[in-house]
């Protein structure tokens, strides 16, 4: 079966899920609002740039979920969703997720945002298959450490050769959807790679190997 692999914030979404929910939190007073800010600008800034420390922002951004009391999280969490994400997801986005599922090809959504934040995402666009960095979980708490590798950049690669074994899937006449350098990584894997709304780093790069530049937005 063709595989339609697509990346989360900034492809399927009109923002970053990730640095919006950062945001969220300050906005609720849950985190050192100056402090918390100012880094979670600086990670996206990062990120953007092709500097990010995996492991460092997670070790920042992974905190509140492990301060924070698990049913409050819920709670914050549905709100969040309904005032911060369902005002970026694109209706072009959706078309285009129908656009494969009519062509009966099984979706996957990766992302190297965590697990807690975009499980109902992936939920609400309809797609069953998740590849997102998980957040470690003990005796039904998380502990605001990682679990496993992290999706992202190179990460995404390992998660998704794993997950092809384990369902016995491959990435023969697949497709991958990203707007992020990072991402080149896995965009470089598949037969059908398509820049979305790219950053300045992957449009070059897009069009030198003549790929797909399309736009969501």
């Amino acid at each position: 079966m063709t595989l339609a692999i697509f990346d989360l914030d900034n492809t399927l979404l009109g923002g970053d899920s990730d640095y919006l929910w950062g945001k969220y939190l300050v906005a609720e007073g849950l985190v050192d609002g100056p402090f918390y800010e100012r880094e979670n600008q600086r990670f996206y800034d990062e990120y953007r740039s092709g500097r990010l420390d995996i492991h460092e922002f997670l070790d920042f951004s992974l905190r509140p979920l492990a301060e924070i009391p698990t049913a409050q999280l819920l709670v914050l969490r549905e709100r969040f969703m309904r005032e911060q994400i369902e005002p970026i997801m694109l209706p072009a986005a959706r078309k285009l997720l129908d656009h494969h599922r009519q062509r009966g090809h099984l979706l996957l959504i990766i992302t190297a945002t965590n697990q807690f934040v975009t499980a109902p995402i992936a939920a609400a666009l309809g797609v069953e298959h998740l590849l997102a960095t998980d957040p470690e979980m003990i005796n039904g708490r998380y502990t605001g450490r990682v679990a496993g590798t992290p999706t992202f950049r190179e990460g995404k690669v390992k998660r998704i050769t794993e997950w092809l074994q384990q369902h016995g899937h491959n990435l023969a006449d697949a497709w991958f959807y990203s707007d992020s350098h990072n991402d080149l990584p896995l965009l470089e894997l598949v037969p059908n790679p398509v820049a979305v709304d790219p950053d300045d780093t992957l449009r070059v790069h897009a069009e030198a190997k003549g790929w797909p530049v399309i736009s969501l937005r």
